[in-house]
């Protein structure tokens, strides 16, 4: 079975002791699912038992690895020059500590559209996997995907998780968002719902919150008007121009579902610019729950992604990847954050 435990605690005395395998022993340690529950846990008592730690050096020149994911963020417009969307900084946390759980180091770096940002990563072995945050334009950001299949280059990215997708996908339940989000607009009397943000093949997650939004007025009776949509990326200013242009096309409207937290703080400012009064004449949900949500007048009620299981989910799927597992697509539940923005009129 192994050997009696060392004066220096190694995996094999491990195995020894919880009577498995060496190999099991280290699965066990990475977080693989491959090691049931109970022996992992087992395996993991015996070396805090033992004040066992991993020699990561040495564990990269036996398998070959560096022990180090890539994550890459798309460059999103923003007020400050942090280039980074608001809502991947909070889930950005739970990646890290997530990796640092895991054993793992976390390089932080952008995506360079203009080239092929792969290489400087798993090509030059400076890291085991990819996890990939943002996209931009969803039908140009296709081919980067397709050549990181075509590399077999290991990665799992965040966005709309849908039966055409190129690699490995987990996201949000933007759909029944979309539908939780129209309900609750419905429910407090309102007919007329607009949306911002691009609901085309261009942006699948915000077009699946659009989808969920008509499902949801088609199951109230209601027909969705297509001359209150208007597209939006995910930045204040894309919010304000878009509403100020939703209110120039002259139809009425007394709701709004933003497929952003950004693109509604951006409307909020156009729509009390031009006299409307939030909730009364205007109730408005966002997504994605940002700090600043809490902080508007009125407070945004908007939709929150589970962004502490996002993280774990990210990082335990792609080293289950690099592990040679099989892995699957994942769907994460969210929740609506009632605030004052959709505050029943009196």
């Amino acid at each position: 079975m192994g050997r009696p435990p060392s004066a220096k605690p190694t995996s094999f005395d491990i195995a020894y002791l919880a009577g498995v395998s060496q190999p099991t022993v280290s699965r066990a340690l990475r977080g693989s699912k491959s090691v049931s529950a109970a022996t992992r846990a087992n395996i993991e008592r015996i070396a805090r038992e033992l004040n066992y730690t991993v020699d990561k050096n040495a564990s990269s020149l036996r398998s070959q690895r560096t022990h180090t994911l890539a994550l890459l963020f798309f460059e999103d417009p923003t007020p400050d020059e942090s280039m980074i969307n608001p809502f991947f900084l909070s889930m950005l946390g739970s990646i890290t500590r997530q990796c640092a759980l895991r054993g793992y180091d976390l390089l932080i770096s952008f995506q360079q559209m203009h080239n092929d940002w792969h290489v400087a990563y798993q090509d030059s072995h400076r890291s085991d996997g990819i996890i990939l945050l943002g996209y931009g334009d969803y039908q140009l950001y296709l081919e980067k995907l397709e050549h990181l299949v075509e590399m077999d280059t290991k990665f799992v990215r965040w966005g709309s998780v849908n039966d055409d997708n190129i690699g490995l996908t987990i996201g949000s339940d933007n759909i029944g968002a979309g539908i939780e989000a129209g309900t609750h607009l419905i429910e407090i009397g309102r007919r007329n719902i607009a949306f911002l943000g691009d609901a085309s093949d261009h942006a699948p997650e915000f077009c699946d919150r659009y989808t969920g939004l008509c499902r949801a007025m088609q199951m109230a009776g209601l027909t969705p008007d297509p001359a209150l949509q208007r597209d939006a990326i995910s930045s204040e200013e894309s919010g304000y121009f878009a509403a100020r242009a939703l209110i120039a096309g002259g139809r009425p409207f007394d709701a709004l579902f933003a497929a952003s937290d950004l693109i509604a703080i951006g409307a909020m400012r156009a729509l009390a610019e031009t006299g409307r009064k939030l909730p009364d004449d205007v109730a408005i949900i966002g997504f994605d729950d940002i700090p600043a949500a809490s902080l508007t007048s009125p407070t945004l009620t908007t939709v929150m992604q589970d962004m502490k299981g996002a993280g774990e989910l990210l990082v335990d799927t792609l080293l289950r990847r690099i592990d040679g597992e099989a892995v699957e697509p994942a769907v994460l539940p969210t929740r609506l954050v009632r605030r004052q923005s959709t505050a029943v009129r009196d």
